[in-house]
């Protein structure tokens, strides 16, 4: 949706300016990629919406493109940057090799919000598997909800991403490995999202550290090692399913 892609851009704002503060125990880097964040969603929002709904269709191609826009930015700044690239690159790279307790202590008010709203409103998830038109019948507000997912989520992602970089594949392996293991209800999919995604990161990072010990690896490569893969199993196992 544009988020991760948002927060790269901010993140990558501060380190081209040599932006450079501390408040509150954080610096200007995860400041300005939560910022980021934020700021493309409610950019993809407002470009998504037509005559008061947000089409889902609409919602994921204006995400890619607004993606696609904004990781052109952050490559040409990248370009750009000469002593500033090496920086910049390994944020995009992703890790947990620079975190401490005060950046979760700053994260985890968002983190834990996110997560709480997400289990309140498992029911209605499994109501939009049967299609906006049915969830609508049962009584669901559909536009309402689908805001309310959307800054939930934006708010969970702006403030991992600010934080680890952008790791990616977690989000596209996990539920799926999940949803295998105890089928669609999403009052066992997000909790079992929830702990399946931390155990893969917790791997990937002991991988990134001792593969190449004493150097250690960014760990978005380690999981896109494993994630790239999974996709195109994920690809051929649905077009098997059509034939």
């Amino acid at each position: 949706m544009g988020s991760s892609q948002g927060a790269a851009l901010g993140a990558t704002l501060a380190f081209f300016f040599s932006i450079d503060f501390h408040w509150g125990g954080l610096s200007a880097t995860p400041v300005f990629a939560f910022i980021g964040a934020l700021a493309a969603v409610l950019m993809l929002y407002a470009l998504s919406r037509t005559g008061g709904t947000v089409p889902v269709t609409s919602l994921l191609l204006v995400g890619f493109a607004l993606s696609s826009f904004l990781a052109s930015i952050v490559t040409l700044l990248m370009v750009i940057s000469k002593d500033r690239l090496h920086n910049i690159f390994f944020w995009l790279m992703g890790g947990l090799g620079t975190t401490n307790w005060n950046m979760v202590t700053a994260i985890a008010p968002f983190i834990v919000v996110g997560i709480g709203i997400t289990i309140f409103f498992t029911r209605d998830l499994n109501l939009m598997l049967l299609g906006e038109e049915r969830a609508a019948q049962l009584g669901l507000s559909v536009e309402r909800f689908k805001l309310i997912m959307l800054v939930t989520a934006s708010l969970i992602v702006g403030a991992a991403v600010s934080f680890s970089g952008i790791i990616g594949f977690v989000g596209l392996m996990t539920p799926h490995i999940i949803r295998l293991l105890t089928g669609p209800d999403h009052r066992y999919l997000v909790p079992g999202s929830l702990l399946g995604g931390a155990l893969f990161m917790v791997l990937a990072d002991t991988l990134a550290r001792t593969l190449l010990a004493p150097n250690e690896l960014p760990v978005g490569i380690v999981t896109a090692f494993f994630g790239a893969p999974f996709f195109i199993f994920l690809l051929k196992r649905k077009k098997e399913a059509v034939n």
